[in-house]
């Protein structure tokens, strides 16, 4: 199967599964069909899948990771020892684990095409990592607030993925909201190390959509992890991800 194949097959195959896609027609150029196949899996609730689509999936996601360009740990360098800053998208990253900014139902964003890393993640990771997340939150309405998931990768070039529940933001940050930031972190290295990992990706939790203050965030970040390096010396390499010019302008100055 070429590539656009293999689009064509699991735009078909996801198209076909709810009666209302019916009437939706295939675009014809790729950019809109790529745009297309995002929403459809955005939008597709936890259920299992063929194992037909999933090894056609599979293979259209492997592809276009190779198209994206992967970024491995030994190709960064340092800001101090075991700590690294590094710009650009985390879905791209090969490192034991990356943290994703979860919503409380910890099933990944239904918005499609939606900008935040949650969408990201569970759009390159595949199907299969939503269909984990509901079994892993079976009894459980929400995820609280400053805690942490870990589940398989699947289709991205990290090994596991740590779901964390940051504080969202309305009004003046409180004394707990800052708590409970620098316990998403505390919470994330634990697990990671708990899980026998070497390194772990960090993006900005609970900014963005959640709009905790960009500096703030960035300050509870870099004081939590590098605490917890203290404590547990070269147990785990943490990697601060940026995506943002205006979070890495920040970063940049605060690790100086």
């Amino acid at each position: 199967m070429t590539q656009d194949e293999r689009l064509n097959f699991l735009l078909r195959d996801l198209l076909a599964e709810r009666k209302e896609y019916e009437d939706i027609p295939v675009p014809s150029s790729r950019p809109e069909k790529r745009r297309l196949l995002r929403s459809l899996m955005n939008v597709r609730p936890p259920v299992p899948a063929r194992e037909d689509f999933l090894r056609v999936q599979d293979d259209y996601l492997k592809e276009r990771l190779a198209e994206r360009g992967v970024t491995r740990l030994k190709d960064l360098t340092p800001v101090r020892p075991g700590l690294y800053l590094w710009q650009g998208d985390i879905t791209t990253l090969a490192v034991d684990a990356i943290v994703n900014a979860a919503n409380s139902q910890m099933l990944g964003c239904f918005v499609p095409c939606h900008g935040c890393i949650d969408n990201a993640i569970h759009t390159y990771a595949g199907v299969q990592l939503r269909l984990e997340c509901v079994h892993l939150m079976a009894g459980q309405e929400e995820e609280p607030t400053g805690s942490a998931k870990i589940t398989k990768a699947y289709n991205l070039p990290c090994r596991y993925v740590l779901h964390t529940v940051g504080p969202i933001i309305c009004g003046a940050v409180t004394q707990a909201d800052l708590e409970l930031l620098a316990s998403c972190y505390r919470t994330c290295l634990e697990l990671a190390a708990e899980t026998g990992l070497g390194s772990i990706a960090f993006c900005c939790i609970s900014t963005g959509e959640f709009h905790f203050p960009n500096e703030l965030a960035a300050e509870i970040a870099i004081q939590t992890v590098g605490e917890w390096q203290r404590q547990n010396p070269e147990k785990i390499k943490v990697i601060f991800n940026v995506f943002k010019d205006r979070d890495y302008e920040i970063y940049k100055r605060l690790l100086r």
